[in-house]
């Protein structure tokens, strides 16, 4: 089946806190209210930095043509609100506490659970009343939900009590999720093929360990490079072990704020992990690594074997993580491998777009919204100008490097923080769409990432989706914390030691919230 795939994709690729808040909106139940023209909106927008040559996020050439196009076209004045891409939870907290002025009228996040907590405080509006009449490109853009046959994408978060809809999800054009990638060129001086199977991986890390076959020191060589964000790194080592057969109902109950530390089987996952990690297999100061660009300027240094990340992760042109390798280690390669079970794939919800309550500019809100959802806006944003940020390959736009210090510098893969209800290219069609992923890396070969995509996506699950509306939501961000917290710990303690770590790491996580959380979610699904 791997093989089909692969041979199809390929094919498609060849041939061409306490807030300042106002009272929470009635039920979408009720007549829509009257939203007054303003002519004003401030927009939230990711700020990853300025390094490699990106521009500030809030103020750039794209920037521009966005303020200057919605003028001419909606006459709105638009002003971008940075917030950190990897403290937004910290940030938009803080904004929302803010208040009018200071918070953002379209806000964005991949947290869920933050959007349920403003819900709760009555911090964000109800938007079903008005997607008829302001989002009609937005609904007819993201389409038909998969999970639910037979009902438009845009209603997937409406409450099933009261159709009240807080956050309408941006969607994956691409759902594979991660890879676990290995040093193919530290395989073949070993004359290690590449592994099938989880026991063969370890075997590999072991010889990476023992032989150093990069030459890179034996006091410097990482079998298996891994930063503080143990949940993602590892987790599709550790996922492997969890049940395949868990019903959609408990994947549902049992994974709170993106945390699945209760699942049948995720306790034997992270032990097999505490064992590698007490053999000198996983890099020993992960605790510490909490900057994400230590962890990549590690691997980039060449001391990294293998290591579990984005399913593009090395490809990817905004991180150059193979291109700045191979000039550290010109025969360097990194090649993703297909050795676990109940491996993840994305479900179609990407970020959750929402507008707060107190936002005296909900008009301009929606209205930009909308015009977002139009071709002829997200696609200029996406492909952006031909010469500098693609090229047309038989008929289909293949991007380009653009050179650090070009005004037209992409800050994000195809402007995904600024295209807000798509994350990928979206072309018109599937074929198009697949043909365009495979052009989307550079130099890289189309055939690679075809590869890299079916691999991730190859015996893997979307999250299990119900659509209830859950009260118990004040626990989510220290339940998320304290799970990562017990993942460093447990793995990092001595093997005789798992068990009574683990558990008593259980046990405060449950006594903490965790325990009411699944109650209530038992109660929800039907």
């Amino acid at each position: 089946m791997k093989k089909l795939l692969l041979v199809l994709v390929v094919m498609l690729i060849a041939s061409t806190s306490t807030f300042a808040l106002g009272g929470q909106d009635s039920g979408s139940k009720a007549a829509a209210e009257t939203l007054t023209p303003t002519g004003k909106l401030n927009v939230e927008v990711f700020d990853r930095g300025t390094d490699g040559g990106k521009t500030l996020a809030h103020d750039n050439a794209w920037t521009n043509w966005i303020k200057q196009k919605v003028k001419a076209d909606l006459n709105i004045d638009i002003t971008f609100v940075p917030v950190g891409r990897w403290s937004e939870n910290t940030d938009i907290v803080n904004l929302m506490a803010a208040g009018p002025g200071s918070a953002p009228d379209l806000c964005y996040t991949y947290g869920g659970g933050m959007v349920e907590a403003f819900r709760d405080q009555g911090g964000v509006t109800d938007l079903a009343p008005y997607i008829e009449s302001y989002l009609p490109d937005l609904k007819k853009l993201l389409g038909s939900d998969p999970a639910y046959p037979g009902k438009d994408f845009i209603y997937r978060n409406a409450d099933r009590q009261t159709g009240a809809i807080y956050s309408i999800p941006s969607y994956r054009v691409a759902i594979a999720q991660r890879n676990v990638f290995i040093r193919k060129d530290w395989l073949d001086k070993l004359g290690l093929p590449l592994p099938k199977n989880i026991n063969e991986f370890y075997q590999a890390l072991r010889q990476f360990r023992d032989k150093d076959p990069g030459g890179v020191g034996a006091n410097r060589v990482v079998p298996f490079g891994q930063n503080n964000d143990v949940r993602w790194g590892l987790a599709n080592l550790i996922h492997h072990f969890i049940n395949p057969k868990m019903s959609d109902k408990d994947r549902w109950i049992y994974n709170i704020a993106d945390r699945s530390i209760y699942m049948d089987g995720y306790k034997r996952g992270v032990q097999e992990m505490n064992k590698w990690y007490n053999e000198g297999l996983i890099y020993r100061d992960f605790p510490l690594m909490v900057t994400a660009d230590d962890f990549y300027n590690q691997i980039k240094s060449g001391v990294v074997g293998a290591f579990c990340q984005n399913w593009d992760m090395p490809y990817r042109t905004d991180y150059r993580i193979l291109e700045d390798l191979r000039k550290n280690v010109p025969s360097a390669d990194y090649v993703p491998v297909d050795i676990v079970q109940n491996k993840d794939m994305m479900d179609k919800v990407g970020l959750q777009m929402f507008i707060p309550s107190f936002s005296p500019n909900k008009d301009a809100a929606l209205k930009y919204l909308n015009w977002l959802a139009k071709p002829e806006n997200y696609q200029f944003l996406q492909i952006g100008h031909a010469g500098i940020n693609h090229e047309m390959v038989s008929g289909v736009p293949k991007t380009l490097a653009t050179p650090p210090g070009n005004q037209w510098i992409q800050n994000s893969p195809n402007n995904i923080d600024y295209t807000m209800p798509i994350n990928g290219v979206e072309m018109g069609s599937a074929e198009l769409n697949a043909k365009v992923l495979g052009f989307s890396y550079g130099n890289i070969p189309p055939e690679v990432i075809a590869n890299a995509f079916v691999i991730s996506t190859t015996n893997a699950r979307a999250a299990a989706v119900f659509t209830a509306t859950t009260k118990v939501n004040q626990y989510n961000q220290d339940l998320r914390e304290k799970a990562d917290d017990l993942l460093a710990q447990a793995i990092t303690c001595k093997p005789n030691e798992f068990s009574k770590t683990w558990d008593a790491g259980i046990k405060d996580w449950l006594a903490s919230g965790g325990k009411e959380v699944f109650d209530e979610r038992k109660s929800l699904y039907k």
